[in-house]
């Protein structure tokens, strides 16, 4: 023992930050060994050095954080927070309801390890150390250390507060982090091998903790960080393998905030009952509108794509070795924002496989001064014939609404070509004369409704798979056509997590997404929903023909199997089948036997033969009416959102929400962000680009 010899050993500091100011007693959480370690190294150094007043900045976790020594503070570098406490730490105390070890003040540790070093040094123990707040340390033994409270405290600083019940029983005193249980955080790997920004949906919380978007992204982060070293530890192995980093996007605050002042005109027409329940409405369901008011919805769009575009510049300056891909993800109404920003995006790549039949483009010459030659090199040169017959010319047509070239017969495509084709050509008009013409048939908001961002689109709005132009979403549709801006990046990959996306689709009056169709930009579309889910809907059954029952993909669970609970109602389903398979089979054989034989029969063409039964009969697949077998869902063809491969992904519930699925809706609408299984969905197929398999 230290006390018998007399040698002293000194401490071993570690870094902690407090997690949240208000209450620091039971909030230390403590940096990573290898944030710890950077710390100290960069502490000692500015003492050995003589800089210790000299403000330097160390990067934390993952370099999300920065810690200024100087100022013991830590200050997120991606998101806005209160910047956080942070401490040099050797000595703990803990009272007996307490959960964790609270570490003392530095000034305070210095005294009580240069009266440790001297009772070790002298052998000299049973010292009491006094403080001025009442405080009474009592150094035992080298393992034996309590505080006791010998005097009242009319103000205790937050670090000696005890209860009064407690104030009579001494708390435990310990030096060092080997006397005491603590866990400390996995250090994340330096090397980012992806990056993914996720969009949160309606309202300022995230999950049914009632928890903002960084705080649930962070947890999602933590969960990927735990599922890369469990799931993937033979691929990290054998090849340099990093981590993905997750980075929040909120535009929430910015929405209500006061620069838009929707709060305070909200708030003077609400009215004064069940105030609680309107206040909830006010900052969640109402989003759900403000999407849907050209205003609101600009700014919406606005706000996120210049977050992202910000995040990833910053992201970039600290990861100036970066290589990889970047995705993106949304949860909710988050999920429909990003898919309307990325239906909007300019391909960069001319060399990409575009629509089948040509679209005008910003950049395509074009001279109006021979109009009808203009529409011919579009394809549109059997309607120019049209034209002189109802006396029109460019200015004419110039006046005229969607609803004109509609009663005239034209189809929905050509008839949004000749409409964009119109407003280039007002455009070209007001640069010149610098005057603005109003939107033709929507009289009063001329300034509401400008030009979205040329791209190629396959969306279709009738059951026929032609392509048609459908990225001018107007008034009769149900989307406001707003600028979209541009990403500063083509992302790889977008996960939609709980996505209403469907369901928008259908209500603007889409009917069908064309085969053909993919995000300009991005090449893979995902999207994730739990069953019980009131908010998800499913994308596929718009791309199959509608008479296909295609059943989405089940989410494996991450512990590598189905939940027991499926696999028994699987099960019984099978018995069921195997049981009426039974049940028919012995009713032929008895229906065979009591015919007479075959050849005194007339024959009768079809009867008997395989050629009578339907399909599914006739190929054995067991699969009842309206789905589809395993055989033919191969040849099935689910279009190019998700570049050929399926995208509709379910997610297994839990045991419990299956005996009630109307008492688990919300959520199971919320469960997304702390799914593991849902982390490694994204994990599995972020690597997959790069060929690392689990």
């Amino acid at each position: 023992m230290e006390g018998v010899t007399g040698v002293y050993e000194p401490v071993q500091h570690h870094w902690f930050h407090c997690q949240n100011p208000v209450d620091c007693r039971s909030s230390w959480i403590p940096f990573s060994r290898e944030d710890s370690l950077r710390l100290e190294e960069t502490h000692k150094h500015g003492e050995t050095s003589g800089e210790e007043e000299v403000e330097v900045v160390v990067a934390t976790e993952g370099r999300r954080f920065d810690v200024r020594l100087k100022e013991r503070k830590c200050f997120a570098v991606y998101w806005e927070q209160p910047p956080l406490e942070v401490r040099r730490c050797s000595w703990f105390h803990k009272g007996d309801k307490d959960i964790s070890y609270t570490p003392y003040p530095e000034d305070t540790s210095l005294v009580l390890e240069e009266a440790y070093m001297m009772a070790v040094k002298l052998n000299d123990w049973m010292k009491k150390i006094q403080f001025p707040t009442g405080e009474t340390v009592v150094l035992h033994s080298p393992t034996l250390m309590t505080q006791q409270q010998t005097m009242q405290q009319t103000i205790p600083l937050k670090d000696w507060i005890s209860l009064p019940s407690e104030q009579s029983q001494p708390r435990m005193v310990k030096r060092g982090l080997e006397g005491i249980r603590v866990e400390l955080p996995e250090g994340e790997p330096d090397q980012v091998d992806h990056l993914v920004f996720m969009v949160h949906g309606i309202g300022p919380t995230c999950d049914i903790q009632l928890r903002g978007v960084v705080q649930c992204v962070n947890d999602f982060r933590g969960a990927s960080l735990s599922l890369l070293s469990s799931h993937f530890k033979q691929s990290q192995d054998g090849t340099h393998m990093g981590r993905v980093e997750f980075l929040p996007v909120d535009w929430h605050r910015v929405l209500h905030g006061d620069a838009t002042g929707v709060d305070d005109d909200i708030q003077r027409i609400t009215l004064p009952s069940i105030s609680r329940l309107r206040q909830f409405s006010n900052s969640t369901v109402l989003d759900l509108f403000f999407y849907n008011s050209p205003t609101y919805c600009q700014t919406i769009i606005d706000t996120v794509a210049s977050e992202i575009n910000r995040l990833h510049q910053v992201f970039l300056q600290r990861h100036p070795q970066f290589t990889g891909e970047v995705s993106l993800a949304g949860h909710s109404l988050g999920s429909l924002i990003l898919f309307d920003l990325l239906t909007n995006q300019e391909r960069r790549n001319k060399d990409e496989e575009g629509s089948s039949v040509s679209s005008p483009s910003e950049a395509t010459p074009l001279d109006f001064e021979s109009f009808e030659d203009t529409l011919r090199n579009f394809g549109l040169g059997k309607y120019v014939q049209m034209l002189p017959k109802e006396q029109m010319d460019l200015e004419s047509l110039g006046l005229c609404s969607e609803t004109f070239f509609k009663d005239l017969g034209i189809p929905l495509g050509p008839r949004k070509k000749i409409m964009y084709l119109l407003k280039r050509w007002r455009g070209q008009q007001e640069s010149r004369t610098g005057t603005s013409h109003p939107v033709p048939g929507i009289p009063g908001i001329a300034g509401v409704y400008s030009q979205v961002q040329e791209h190629p689109t396959l969306l279709s709005g009738n059951p026929s798979t032609s392509p048609v132009d459908y990225k001018y979403f107007d008034v009769g549709i149900g989307q406001v056509s707003i600028v979209y801006p541009q990403l500063a990046f083509q992302p790889q990959a977008f996960f939609a997590l709980g996505s209403p996306i469907g369901m928008f689709l259908t209500v603007r009056g889409l009917k069908r997404i064309d085969p053909k169709y993919s995000l300009p930009t991005c090449k893979s579309f995902y999207n994730i929903y739990h069953p019980f889910d009131p908010v998800a809907y499913r994308i596929e059954p718009m791309v199959v023909f509608p008479d296909v029952d295609l059943p989405p993909i089940l989410i494996p669970h991450h512990k590598g199997r189905k939940r027991m609970h499926l696999e028994l109602k699987d099960s019984l389903k099978r018995v069921s089948s195997d049981l009426l398979l039974s049940i028919s089979t012995v009713r032929g054989v008895w229906q065979t036997l009591t015919m007479l034989p075959v050849n005194t029969l007339p024959p009768v063409a079809g009867v008997g033969t395989t050629a009578a039964l339907p399909p599914q009969e006739s190929e054995g697949s067991g699969a009842p009416n309206g789905t589809v077998s395993p055989t033919e869902m191969r040849n099935i063809s689910v279009g190019m959102l998700n570049g050929g491969r399926r995208f509709d992904y379910v997610l297994q519930e839990k045991p419990l929400e299956s005996f009630n699925e109307y008492l688990f809706a919300i959520q199971s609408h919320l469960c997304y962000w702390d799914s593991k299984d849902t982390v490694l969905l994204l994990l599995r197929e972020i690597y997959e680009g790069k060929g690392i398999l689990l």
